[in-house]
């Protein structure tokens, strides 16, 4: 098995990856689609509501979704409802290794909201057609990566900084495809990406074991994402995707890929879940806020990436209410507690 990060996250870290099949033992840096707004709010505001009924006519329809970057789903779901990320933890047994895990992490470090009104915060996603022209695809980790071709439309967005996540989602056949370090083609040739994967989202299968994907941990991005079209429907009913600086040369199911080279068991393996203490009290926090606190506590985060301690992604989105999501930095790594983890692979 390859021992490589899909994700570095400097341009000198991607060049590393790729030369020499290796991965940084230390990250310093944040993790995909930029900082995120940074400042701590004073307080959650019960009554603030701003952004979270915003075209809430729209997200309580189900059908089909619309097309475009950043568009509505309309409720239809992602994955089988007995999808590792559509599954409920929230009483699920605690892993006996769980307070060891967190300090690894950070028990007093805030948790960061991976996303905000600034278009370069986020990771963008566009939604086709079954009808959309797909185009080649040339691959850095071919061995690993899904050949195609894509149905990449030649404006999709690509996410800001060296990640370059491109995410495409094809409304008609259902199926995902994602692509990292993507680049957009010049001349009419077809793109080119670090790797790539295509999901069908009508089924549970997952990526061989010891294979990468868009993201280092060996799993699909767009399912973890936060989506604006939830958050005002007013329910999020997956996992949450985040990252941390150090990981374990380790993955556990859903995983199927490590991306670090230190192996004690105070890192914590890709595909780890946590979620939110039961505890902890979050009827306090604006309505949007309340949304994501209450996905934490049932559906919890799984770990796909390195990146910096406690962020969590969501989509690009112009629309975000910044001081709703700025309140779930309150909290810390202490609030939150390891879901028992099942298989660790170490090899």
């Amino acid at each position: 098995m390859k021992i490589l990060t899909n994700a570095p996250k400097t341009i000198a870290a991607i060049r590393l990856a790729i030369g020499a099949f290796a991965v940084a033992a230390t990250m310093t840096m944040s993790s995909c689609g930029g900082v995120g707004p940074s400042s701590i709010a004073a307080g959650p505001s019960a009554s603030d509501t701003t952004g979270v009924m915003e075209d809430a006519a729209i997200a309580s329809v189900t059908g089909t979704p619309d097309l475009g970057a950043g568009a509505s789903l309309h409720g239809k779901q992602v994955f089988p409802t007995n999808n590792a990320w559509n599954t409920a933890i929230d009483t699920a047994p605690v892993d006996p290794n769980s307070n060891t895990l967190i300090a690894s992490i950070g028990a007093a470090t805030h948790i960061h909201p991976d996303f905000g009104s600034n278009a370069s915060y986020g990771i963008p996603y566009v939604v086709v057609s079954g009808t959309q022209a797909k185009v080649p695809v040339s691959f850095v980790y071919a061995s690993e990566s899904d050949k195609g071709p894509y149905p990449i439309p030649a404006n999709a967005p690509i996410e800001g900084g060296s990640d370059g996540h491109v995410l495409v989602i094809d409304r008609d056949h259902w199926l995902l495809y994602e692509m990292f370090s993507a680049n957009r083609p010049a001349g009419g040739k077809g793109w080119t990406a670090g790797a790539g994967a295509i999901w069908n989202l009508n089924t549970n299968a997952t990526r061989p074991a010891g294979w990468t994907s868009a993201d280092a941990a060996g799993l699909p991005i767009f399912p973890g994402l936060v989506r604006r079209d939830e958050v005002t429907a007013g329910v999020i009913k997956h996992a949450i995707r985040f990252t941390c600086v150090h990981t374990r040369h380790a993955y556990t199911a859903p995983a199927s890929h490590f991306a670090s080279s230190l192996t004690g068991a105070q890192y914590p393996p890709m595909g780890m879940r946590v979620r939110l203490k039961a505890s902890v009290n979050i009827s306090g926090y604006p309505a949007g806020a309340k949304v994501v606190l209450t996905a934490m506590k049932k559906y919890g985060m799984i770990l796909a990436d390195n990146g910096s301690n406690w962020y969590f992604q969501g989509m690009t989105d112009t629309h975000w209410n910044d001081n709703d999501m700025n309140t779930l930095k309150q909290l810390k790594g202490s609030d939150f507690e390891v879901v028992k983890m099942g298989t660790i692979v170490t090899r």
